[in-house]
C-alpha cells in the first residue's frame, strides 16, 4: 500500500511516469504528436499541429484519419488509465516505460464510430474522453475534440474496447 505521507513530488512523479508508459508504448502516438495534459486523475490528450496531418491542402484541414485515430487513442488511455489508477494509487503496480514488462496491456477495439462534425483546422486539437462503462472483459468509452472553443466540437467518437484479461 502506498504510502499516505508521500511527498507530493514523488507523487507526481509516479503518476508521470505511468502516463509515459502508457503512451510511449505505442510509436504511432508520437509519430502523430499527441501529449496527455494530466491534472490529477483528468486527462486532455493533445494534437500538436504539424503539417504532415493536413489531408486537404487546399482547405487546409486535418486528415480524417488523423482525426479518427486522435479519438481512439485519447479514448484507449483513458481507460487504460482509467482500469490501473487505483492499483498505480495503492503501490500495487508501476508502469515505467523502461520496464516493458511493467506496462499494462492496452484495450482493443471492438468497434470505434465518428462523428465529424466540422473540419480540423490547421492547429493545435484536444480531447477529453469519459469512461461510460467499464466491466472485466467490455468497456464502452466517449470522446469529444475541440480546437479553440471547448463548446465547438470538431468531432466526437464512441468506442468499445475489449479489456485485457490478466494473466
Amino acid at each position: 500500500m502506498a504510502d499516505r505521507n508521500e511527498p507530493l513530488a514523488a507523487i507526481k512523479s509516479r503518476r508521470d511516469k505511468a502516463l509515459a508508459a502508457l503512451v510511449d508504448g505505442v510509436p504511432y502516438i508520437r509519430w502523430l504528436g499527441i501529449a496527455f495534459d494530466r491534472r490529477g486523475d483528468e486527462l486532455t490528450a493533445v494534437l500538436s499541429y504539424d503539417r504532415k496531418l493536413i489531408g486537404n491542402p487546399a482547405l487546409p484541414a486535418i486528415h480524417g484519419g488523423v482525426t479518427a485515430a486522435f479519438l481512439e487513442v485519447t479514448a484507449i488511455v483513458e481507460l487504460a488509465w482509467t482500469a490501473i489508477w487505483d492499483d498505480m494509487e495503492e503501490g500495487r503496480i508501476a508502469p515505467d516505460a523502461a520496464v516493458p514488462d511493467s506496462l499494462p496491456h492496452l484495450p482493443k477495439t471492438i468497434d470505434f464510430t465518428v462523428d465529424y462534425l466540422r473540419s480540423g483546422l490547421p492547429r493545435d486539437a484536444y480531447a477529453r474522453a469519459q469512461v461510460v462503462r467499464s466491466g472485466r472483459r467490455y468497456a464502452s468509452v466517449r470522446v469529444e475534440a475541440w480546437q479553440d472553443n471547448r463548446s465547438r466540437l470538431f468531432a466526437q467518437a464512441t468506442g468499445h474496447f475489449l479489456m485485457p484479461q490478466n494473466g
